[in-house]
């Protein structure tokens, strides 16, 4: 169960796919730009919000352990903390293997497999351990990455208890699909997942096999990242499309008392009463926050969206889409400066919102924004290093304004729940501003 906790963390090395499909392969047709991270079409790629790689901060290499001064002992490890929750509900967690017998995975071959984590409201969670954000594997993968080691700090716990009972008194919760960025592991949006989890939603981090750099599987099976470079990020956001669709299919199966996990791993009580296929909403981070549109042209049943700081790729979006959407921003980032935002933006029918952070960068919008500054000076990180990748917003205040409006948007969409936060300008957030 540990390992079904949590996503696994990302590793720097990226090791070539085998059994590639044709539509993976290198080409240069404008709709399909590189799956780098970089902007989509011809802007440039060193923008502040266009990372090459989301899972490591930019323009630095990971230090290795050996080299950092003052190592600490196992004893006098770190200990990492996370964001907690801000509604009113407790939160439980359960982790699910998925395989979908449907589909050949487009990096290796053979049946696409997935890891999902599920947060939702629970009660009677005396009892339940509180899941790790990774498990020991994934997690020592990703301190190596960051040139840190176990003995030096400790990765922190999530608020999931694992196999909490769901509180069925709140009825049928609505879903929310979670996609995470350019290489990066579904962990990234765990602060995210367990704030919306406690405010009454059922939600759902996926991991993009192969494409993240690392997904940790039942019985410490480690699959890392086979994409191979030069990726068209349009065929990298289809794929990713056809997991949350198939995710989808999933939860539809709970909710007709039925199990999607490979292994028929035990669920929650109450899970099969509490999910509600009719209000599905999706968000993501970076290319993440690309893939919800593409996820919404494939999928009707997702019926709002929010991108999180991500530039879009491909045709999806020259396409109209008559359902909610949101535009969430760094302060550098909004229409002005992504061609692939203005496109969109009039093919947007149905309600829209543009949304900027002043003093967020692209990396703040991950679990990162909490994290780095917790470690930044065990790596030799200046606070202006911190800050250049990060953006200068405190990450306690980040946190809370995304939480918050990301929270109004889907409560207005989805729970029909109007939200004044999305009328205009809030003398209580004055980081945020609408681009008209």
């Amino acid at each position: 169960m540990v390992a079904r906790a949590v996503g696994s963390a990302g590793v720097l090395a990226l090791a070539l796919g085998v059994g590639m499909t044709p539509a993976m392969a290198t080409g240069k047709s404008p709709d399909k730009a590189a799956a780098t991270g970089a902007s989509v079409g011809q802007a440039d790629p060193k923008t502040p919000w266009a990372p090459e790689n989301d899972e490591l901060p930019l323009h630095r290499k990971a230090v290795q352990p050996e080299g950092l001064a003052s190592p600490r002992t196992a004893g006098a490890a770190q200990q990492l903390t996370m964001p907690a929750p801000s509604g009113p509900n407790e939160v439980g967690m359960v982790g699910l293997h998925l395989v979908d017998s449907s589909r050949t995975d487009p990096y290796v071959g053979g049946k696409r497999e997935l890891m999902v984590s599920l947060f939702y409201p629970a009660t009677a969670t005396s009892g339940h351990y509180q899941a790790p954000w990774m498990p020991s594997i994934s997690g020592n993968h990703f301190l190596g990455t960051r040139g840190l080691s176990p003995q030096q700090v400790t990765l922190p716990k999530t608020a999931g208890h694992v196999l909490a009972p769901v509180k069925t008194s709140l009825g049928k919760l609505p879903v929310l699909l979670y996609s995470t960025g350019l290489h990066s592991d579904r962990a990234m949006g765990t602060q995210f997942a367990q704030d919306l989890a406690s405010r009454g939603y059922l939600v759902v981090i996926v991991d993009h096999t192969h494409d993240a750099n690392e997904v940790q599987f039942p019985a410490n099976r480690l699959e890392l990242n086979r994409m191979p470079s030069g990726t068209h990020s349009s065929d990298t956001l289809k794929v990713r499309a056809a997991d949350i669709k198939f995710v989808i299919n999933g939860l539809v199966k709970i909710a007709g008392g039925g199990n999607p996990d490979a292994g028929k791993a035990t669920l929650p009580s109450g899970l099969t009463k509490s999910v509600d296929t009719s209000r599905i909403g999706m968000f993501g981070w970076s290319l993440g926050g690309a893939a919800v549109d593409t996820a919404m042209q494939l999928d009707t049943r997702i019926k709002s969206g929010a991108n999180l700081d991500g530039q879009f790729f491909g045709t999806a979006p020259t396409k109209d889409l008559d359902r909610p959407f949101m535009l969430f921003s760094s302060g550098n980032h909004n229409r002005n400066n992504d061609s692939s935002w203005r496109t969109l933006w009039p093919h947007l029918k149905g309600y829209k919102v543009d949304i900027k952070l002043k003093g967020a960068a692209h990396l703040s919008f991950s679990d990162n924004e909490y994290l780095v500054p917790q470690w930044a000076r065990l790596v030799g990180m200046s606070q202006t290093q911190v800050q250049q990748q990060y953006g200068t917003i405190d990450p306690n205040r980040a946190v809370k304004v995304q939480r918050d409006y990301l929270a109004a948007f889907f409560d207005q969409t989805l729970r029909k729940k109007h939200s004044t936060l999305l009328d205009g300008p809030s003398s209580k957030y004055p980081e945020i501003s609408f681009v008209p």
